[in-house]
């Protein structure tokens, strides 16, 4: 029924609802909390499994080497762009290891990170960025989508699987992570309609780093937190200090068994910050400052577990020194392998593109061959 005063009708125009209308969804269960969830340095610390926050410290030590290393490949000329995730390790090693090894984890190109906490090969994780092979691993082996560019196009994917993994009676959640740049794009909000109408098994992770690149979160929304948006697809939005690896890996934990069990899909916003630049072809000092970069230094996700583990006696200089070494060996192996040239086949760039090439490929396909094979002859 319309609420409007139709032409003629002698009855005056009736500016409310029918009284039968009323609200689908109560909203105030999914309301975020007003401030972001803690863990560390509160009460609930306590009673977090110790050798959890260790493998969490180790993750997020290997992920701060990971990313400088990797940063130092592109000035070497070794990586056509890497985007850093250092300041964001912590949502990055929580999503990794908030996930069963039958779930699926959805990245963005930034979450090279999460994908190695996840096990894959640190060099297979850079391929992409390197310009070389496709994807630079099989995603059905590792549970891991591609690392993906374009912005928030991994989440319909999402819950396009998490959705059919449940028609199938898969016990599967599909974990798809975002930057807050990514909540103006309209897969965004397609993705999380689909995913609470259909109660898809999928989580979203949004880290919001404060910027877009240079446009910062104030010109993007003006929603009280972009964990609010949640309540207008009818899921619930959580809201988490994205430096607290402990907090983001319990809220994180929480959703996806709430997933697994049927009870539909989670918005969390992890507040968290960029300390490098957008990419390695960025200038960020265009569009913010120094003092304000430093703030966020002192809320490093690292130094704020390292306190956590030394005042309960859970670590020391020799544990703090074992995970810098463990992490130093990591980046000096995965030095040494990309300093080698790859071996690149170019007919290469015509596998994998659809499951049976179309004429058009075909045809590009035989041009390529042609003019290698001249080549050839004339050497």
């Amino acid at each position: 029924m319309t609420v409007q005063e139709l032409p003629g009708a002698a009855s005056a125009y009736r500016p409310t609802p029918p009284p039968a209308w009323k609200p689908r969804t109560d909203p105030t269960p999914l309301l975020p909390d007003p401030e972001p969830y803690r863990v560390l340095g509160t009460e609930a610390a306590a009673g977090t499994d110790p050798e959890l926050l260790l493998r969490l410290y180790a993750e997020l030590v290997r992920g701060r080497r990971y990313n400088v290393q990797a940063t130092a490949l592109t000035k070497q000329g070794r990586l056509a762009v890497y985007p850093s995730s250092n300041g964001q390790e912590a949502c990055e090693v929580a999503a990794a290891l908030a996930l069963e090894e039958r779930d699926w984890l959805f990245p963005s190109y930034r979450d090279t990170l999460a994908a190695v906490a996840r096990g894959l090969d640190p060099v297979q994780a850079l391929t992409l960025l390197r310009g070389d092979w496709h994807t630079g691993y099989d995603p059905r082996e590792h549970r891991i989508a591609p690392l993906c560019t374009p912005l928030a196009t991994q989440l319909p994917h999402a819950v396009g699987l998490a959705h059919a993994a449940r028609l199938k009676g898969d016990d599967v959640v599909a974990l798809a992570m975002v930057g807050d740049g990514g909540t103006s794009e309209g897969d965004f909000h397609e993705a999380l309609n689909f995913a609470a109408v259909w109660r898809a098994p999928v989580v979203f992770l949004v880290q919001n780093n404060g910027f877009a690149i240079s446009v910062p979160l104030a010109k993007q929304t003006a929603a009280p937190s972009l964990a609010h948006k949640a309540v207008g697809y009818g899921m619930p939005g959580r809201l988490v200090d994205g430096n607290d690896a402990a907090a983001v890996h319990e809220v994180l934990g929480e959703a996806v068994a709430r997933a697994r069990r049927g009870g539909g899909p989670t918005l969390i916003e992890a507040v968290t910050y960029r300390i490098d630049a957008h990419t390695n072809a960025d200038d960020a000092t265009r569009y913010r400052g120094e003092a304000e970069v430093e703030t966020w230094r002192a809320h490093d996700p690292i130094r704020l577990l390292e306190r956590e583990l030394t005042e309960r006696g859970l670590l020391d200089e020799d544990g703090i020194r074992a995970a810098a070494d463990a992490a130093e060996t990591m980046a000096a192996d995965l030095r040494e392998r990309m300093n080698a040239d790859a071996v690149l086949e170019p007919m290469d760039l015509f596998e994998h593109v659809y499951a049976e090439q179309t004429s058009q490929l075909r045809e590009q396909a035989a041009q390529l061959r042609a003019e290698l094979d001249a080549e050839g002859e004339a050497r």
